[in-house]
C-alpha cells in the first residue's frame, strides 16, 4: 500500500514537494522531534487532491505552518504532515486591505504592510508563526491580536468546499477560533489595516523588537510563550514564584531570562520538554492552585 500511495503522491506533487521520513526537527521552532512518515508541501490547488489521496488510502494527516507552536514527539508522526508554507505565501495590498496566503510569515506580512504605510499589524512583526496558524489560534502579542485586524479568512472544509468566513464567523477568542473544531484548513486571510505614518509604524516595530530582544530568550529554540495566560495571573510570574527559574529536565529548561518560556537549551529531546512542561504545571497547581494550560500543541508519538 505504501508504494502505491507514494506513486499517487508523486503524480500530484513535484519531487521537491514531498519526502519520506522527513525529520520534523527542521520544521518546528523547538528544533526537536522525530520523522514524519510522509511530508508534503502542496500549493493551494494541490491540497484537495492530496487530502483525497489520504482518504482513499486511509492515511491520517495533519497540517502545520511554520511549526512555531508545536512539540513533535521523538517517535515522529504516523501518516502525512502537510506544510502550508512557501508554496502558499503570496501577499497583496489593495488600499487598506492586505490579502495574505496562509503560508506567509506574519513577520513578512507586517513588513509588507509597513512598506505600504499601513498600521495595525506592528504587534505581529516579531511573532514567528504563519498567517494560517495565526488565524487558527488568534495569535497576539503586546496588546494586539489577530482578532483586531482580520476581516475574513478563506478556508477549505472537510468536504472540499472553499468558504470565506467573516471575523464573527471565525469566533475568535483568546488563543482560539472555530477552525480546529470544524476541521477547516486556512487558505488565506484578509486583514483590514489603516493608513499611517511609515516612520511611526517602523519605529513601533523597532520598539517591540528591542523589547523582545531584552526580555525573551530568542537565542534558544522555543515555541514562544509556553503557557496561555491564566485569568487574573501571569504564567511567567507564577512559574518564577514557584522557584522554577532555570529548572531543567535533560536539555530542556525554564528560561532564566523569562520564566514563561521553555527553551531547548542543550539538544533537548521532545520528551524532556514535555516532562518539564508537566513538572511546571504540577508545581504551580500545587503551590498556587492555578492550572497552566499549554499554548504548545503536542503531536506525534512520545
Amino acid at each position: 500500500m505504501k508504494e502505491e500511495f507514494v506513486k499517487h503522491l508523486q503524480s500530484i506533487l513535484r519531487e521537491d514537494q514531498w519526502a519520506l521520513e522527513e525529520n520534523m526537527s527542521s520544521h518546528v521552532t523547538f528544533r526537536t522531534g522525530g520523522p514524519a512518515e510522509y511530508y508534503a508541501r502542496p500549493n493551494r490547488q494541490q491540497i484537495q487532491p492530496v487530502l483525497d489521496l489520504c482518504s482513499r488510502f486511509g492515511v491520517p494527516w495533519m497540517v502545520i505552518g511554520n511549526g512555531s507552536n508545536l512539540l513533535v514527539g521523538d517517535g515522529g508522526v504516523r501518516g502525512l504532515v502537510m506544510e502550508i508554507g512557501k508554496m502558499m505565501d503570496q501577499v497583496s495590498v489593495k488600499g487598506e486591505l492586505v490579502t495574505a496566503e496562509a503560508g506567509a510569515l506574519l513577520s513578512s506580512v507586517a513588513r509588507h504592510a509597513a512598506r505600504e504605510s499601513l498600521a495595525g499589524m506592528e504587534f505581529a512583526s516579531g511573532i514567528p508563526g504563519s498567517v494560517g496558524g495565526a488565524v487558527v489560534m488568534n495569535a497576539g502579542a503586546y496588546g494586539g491580536e489577530m482578532k483586531q485586524i482580520i476581516k475574513s479568512a478563506s478556508v477549505l472544509t472537510p468536504e472540499g468546499e472553499e468558504l470565506e468566513l467573516s471575523a464573527e464567523e471565525l469566533d475568535l477568542g483568546y488563543r482560539r477560533s472555530c477552525i480546529p473544531g470544524k476541521g477547516y484548513i486556512v487558505l488565506e486571510a484578509k486583514l483590514q489595516l489603516t493608513k499611517g505614518s511609515q516612520q511611526e509604524i517602523s519605529d513601533r516595530m523597532e520598539e517591540l523588537k528591542s523589547k523582545r530582544l531584552e526580555k525573551q530568550p530568542l537565542e534558544y529554540p522555543s515555541a514562544g510563550s509556553t503557557f496561555k495566560r491564566p485569568q487574573g495571573y501571569f504564567a511567567g510570574k507564577l512559574i518564577q514564584d514557584a522557584g522554577l527559574r532555570g529548572y531543567q529536565v535533560g536539555g530542556a529548561q525554564v528560561s532564566e531570562k523569562h520564566c514563561g518560556f521553555v527553551i531547548n537549551k542543550e539538544k533537548a529531546l521532545s520528551r524532556d520538554i514535555r516532562q518539564l512542561i508537566t513538572d511546571v504545571q504540577n508545581q504551580v497547581e500545587s503551590q498556587f492552585g492555578v492550572h497552566l494550560e499549554p499554548e504548545v500543541k503536542f503531536v506525534g508519538e512520545f
